[in-house]
């Protein structure tokens, strides 16, 4: 940004000579509305909404702050569609040690750290899909962005996973040893129904079901729900006006999902042209988690850019291409915490060199995760109306997509983050 610019803002954030509640208008070279690029766009924000979105033909007030965005792009704020704010990277500390061995006191006070870094990149909403372990932890994070004890990006919540009991981890070689779980275990319909609705009287705003998991007998991922409890997860949530999502790699795990009426499959590695062709029909999106396969897979040693790609990165370019070509709609969601917070752009980079347009990966990680996860009325585009949680970025995007990660300015609820 221009050094007149970095002036301006700082003027603004300190109040300036401008009244508190005055309007602003953002002017950059070019505005990306969630789904087209529009050159010669202005936006107007009165409080945390957006009034106006256009060329500049309407009257503004006297007092209206004006913020020169020369060489920019605006574009509403980006959403991540799969994170773990309470996780921190595997080749750190493992994801059992985390759970084991770190407190959950610890773990919060790193979640502050992580959200503060999601909304510097220019993330002002995350759909976190699972505590991992740390109990309700994510409510109290989200509930201290909301205060604003801690900056942070809004925060859709599922707290505790469910699993079939038995199936997740961490394990112990003893079998004597009952560890504590990484998510809610559950046996039996009674049970399903109980836990939905404890998650949902805590705090969650989305229920999260793992449809398959690594229990089968050598330890490879077989389903572990049947269509029956996880439709009856779906009803219960759905009827509070929440969505179920599943954590699905199986094409029968992912079938059953799908039939049983989750929103979202999240992973899909092995998916197939039929098993995609039936989320085109349902209406279920892909939130494929490109980067966390990618950053694992350098965790085990392989040398990006040096070595040959291993069987399971070609493995998820097949079945990403399989499902970009049976028009299932794509959501943007990393599995953030595998890797680093703030490195969130890694998801989007991976997706346009895995076959995604950059202006596709745009909308997914905007109008396409708003529509997803159901708050399309609130964010994901820039339109009269809407909150104004806007990212200025350097350049164009839409032409280069690693030009997401030259974030110039950050609004979140009509406030610019220092």
């Amino acid at each position: 940004m221009h050094w007149k610019n970095l002036c301006l803002l700082a003027f603004m954030i300190n109040g300036g000579a401008f009244a508190a509640d005055s309007d602003m208008l953002l002017k950059p070279d070019r505005v990306f509305d969630g789904q087209n690029m529009r050159p010669d766009w202005v936006v107007l924000v009165r409080q945390n909404k957006i009034i106006e979105a256009g060329p500049m033909r309407f009257k503004l007030a006297a007092d209206t702050r004006v913020i020169e965005l020369k060489g920019m792009t605006l574009l509403p704020g980006l959403i991540e569609g799969h994170s773990h704010l309470l996780l921190h990277p595997y080749n750190e500390v493992s994801w059992d040690d985390q759970v084991l061995k770190e407190s959950r006191a610890e773990r919060v006070v790193r979640a502050a750290n992580h959200a503060k870094a999601t909304l510097k990149a220019g993330f002002t909403t995350v759909r976190d899909l699972g505590t991992e372990g740390a109990e309700y932890d994510d409510v109290g994070v989200k509930k201290a962005i909301e205060k604003g004890v801690i900056p942070g990006p809004r925060m859709i919540i599922a707290t505790k996973a469910l699993v079939a009991k038995g199936a997740y981890g961490p394990k112990s070689m003893n079998p004597d040893l009952d560890l504590p779980q990484g998510a809610a275990e559950v046996s039996g319909l009674e049970q399903v129904s109980q836990e939905v609705r404890s998650q949902i009287g805590k705090g969650a705003d989305v229920i999260k079901v793992y449809a398959d998991y690594r229990a089968g007998r050598d330890g490879e991922s077989v389903p572990i729900f049947s269509v029956e409890e996880m439709s009856l997860m779906a009803k219960i949530a759905n009827s509070g006006k929440r969505q179920l999502v599943a954590h699905a790699s199986t094409p029968e795990g992912m079938l059953r999902a799908i039939e049983a009426g989750v929103s979202t499959i999240e992973h899909g590695d092995h998916g197939t042209p039929e098993v995609f062709k039936r989320m085109r029909e349902k209406g279920v999106t892909l939130c494929p988690t490109l980067a966390a396969g990618d950053a694992i897979e350098q965790y085990r040693g392989w040398k990006k850019g040096i070595q040959p790609e291993p069987a399971r990165i070609l493995a998820k370019r097949q079945s990403f291409n399989q499902a970009l070509q049976a028009g299932v709609s794509i959501c943007m969601g990393g599995d953030v915490g595998v890797y680093a917070h703030g490195d969130n752009a890694r998801e989007m980079e991976l997706m346009v060199d895995y076959g995604m347009s950059a202006i596709d990966v745009l909308r997914s990680a905007t109008s396409v995760n708003a529509q997803a996860f159901g708050y399309a009325d609130r964010i994901g585009r820039i339109a009269p109306g809407l909150l104004a949680d806007l990212v200025a970025i350097q350049g164009d995007p839409s032409q280069d997509i690693k030009l997401i990660r030259q974030v110039k300015l950050v609004m979140k609820d009509g406030k610019i983050n220092p």
